[in-house]
């Protein structure tokens, strides 16, 4: 394993809210320098002057995982200000619930270009970089939609299914390049895109009781609990550790 001689720089996309600025401020605290990629640019930048104030060292990027030319910049940014990104968190996602059969392409490329293709832009970018360097930590997050299937999330499912399959196989192309990929999936989360949703329904606590009831623990997970798990994947201490799909749900999923 490579000697750290530097203070390690983390890339998190999504990283302005939920569960992207939970692993954002928990890598912070490990010691890394992060870059907050976000669509909410204004928010990714108020994020990134919060952890600085506070005696962090943060840079906030416009990020739409969507477009490859996004991507691109966001990541030239990163490059120009910290010369190299060691650590990539994915966790920028978007879901619309209903039945697979009330579902339109529309809503499947949507789907599919944010939570899967969006994991294949970022990594494409970042990971040659990390071979070259001869270290890297690749964290993913997926989803136990991905793992068991999750009604009314058919096409998210699928895609986070393919994250995890997508991720092992960058585990074994890049295991011999001192680059990990690994894969933590939550549970429902009390997020502000889960809040979202709840508001937006009339039963809004008969949806938190459904969602918890699989649940062995049954309560929502908090940001901060998937965070500890990433903040782990992306740390020296998980330098053999990779491939690995990690459930943080509260017993939702036992496998």
């Amino acid at each position: 394993m490579e000697a750290q001689t530097h203070t390690r720089v983390a890339l998190v996309t999504g990283g302005a809210r939920g569960i992207g600025r939970a692993c954002v401020d928990a890598l912070v605290e490990d010691g890394h320098a992060v870059v907050i990629a976000d669509l909410l640019a204004d928010e990714a930048t108020q994020a990134a002057q919060e952890i600085s104030d506070a005696g962090g060292t943060a840079l906030g990027v416009a990020m739409n995982v969507a477009d490859s030319a996004s991507v691109d910049a966001g990541v030239a940014a990163a490059l120009e200000r910290f010369g190299a990104v060691d650590a990539l968190v994915n966790c920028a996602g978007w879901d619309d619930l209903m039945p697979f059969v009330k579902t339109d392409e529309a809503l499947w490329d949507k789907v599919i270009e944010i939570n899967y293709k969006g994991v294949l832009r970022t990594t494409h970018a970042l990971l040659p970089g990390m071979i070259e360097r001869g270290y890297g930590r690749i964290v993913n997050i997926g989803s136990d939609a991905g793992r068991v299937g999750s009604s009314m999330e058919a096409v998210y499912a699928g895609a986070k299914g393919g994250v995890i399959a997508f991720s092992k196989t960058v585990a074994r192309e890049a295991a011999r390049k001192g680059v990990t990929a690994n894969v933590v999936c939550p549970g429902p989360t009390d997020t502000p895109m889960l809040r979202g949703v709840v508001d937006a329904s009339p039963d809004g606590d008969k949806v938190i009781a459904a969602m918890t009831s699989g649940v062995a623990m049954k309560r929502l997970g908090q940001p901060a609990e998937v965070a500890a798990a990433v903040a782990f994947f992306a740390s020296e201490k998980a330098s053999f550790i990779t491939g690995q799909t990690l459930s943080v749900s509260g017993g939702l999923t036992m496998a």
